[in-house]
């Protein structure tokens, strides 16, 4: 007894409110896979294999905006990035709290100035 395996390929491609579905890339419009290679070569970008069923339910609930079930592995870069985000928005939470802090000051030491004389 033999098995056969079948490989297939869905490539969904969201563009505004439309999602399209293609077989292959080498089936999309030129236009669009030309947008698709550009805009996946960056540093936000990432490779997706799906292999089995449960892969591709998880691939719906994305695309429904559901919560996944599978663990988020972050790239040693990606988790450099968010925690300099997370580092920056630290300092500019500080900064403002800074700020609201020394408006304070100047106005208790201006109402200071106004009473005394």
């Amino acid at each position: 007894m033999s098995t056969v395996t079948l490989k297939t390929s869905t490539i969904f491609v969201s563009v505004g409110a439309h999602t399209r579905v293609y077989p292959s890339v080498n089936k999309m419009p030129a236009s669009l896979r030309r947008k698709l290679e550009k805009t996946t070569t960056g540093s936000n970008s990432a490779t997706i294999l799906i292999a089995d069923r449960k892969g591709k339910e998880e691939l719906v609930r994305a695309i429904q905006g559901l919560p996944s079930s599978i663990p988020l592995r972050v790239t040693g870069e990606a988790r450099r990035k968010r925690e300099y985000r997370e580092k920056m928005d630290k300092a500019r939470s500080r900064r403002y709290w800074l700020e609201i802090g020394l408006i304070g000051v100047l106005a208790s030491l201006l109402w200071c100035i106004t009473i005394w004389k």
